[in-house]
């Protein structure tokens, strides 16, 4: 009964080719994702954690977020 060891490849060959691929693969995954980063803040999320703060009155909110939502 012939099997891959016959020709030459193992299944610890297999094995050797299976891993150095699934890493570069993780890899590949890792960088297209952006290294697991925060999800981005929208500028009214940052309009409305300026007003959190006290940064800015509820007039300039209000102004501020009415142009932002055109």
């Amino acid at each position: 009964m012939l099997g891959f060891e016959h020709y030459g490849m193992g299944w610890g060959m297999m094995l050797g080719w299976f891993f150095p691929l699934l890493l570069l693969v993780l890899l590949g995954l890792y960088v297209v994702r952006g290294h697991g980063d925060k999800p981005r803040r929208t500028a009214l999320d940052i309009l409305e954690e300026r007003y959190a703060r006290g940064e800015i009155d509820r007039d300039e909110f209000l102004k501020r977020r009415a142009d932002l939502m055109q």
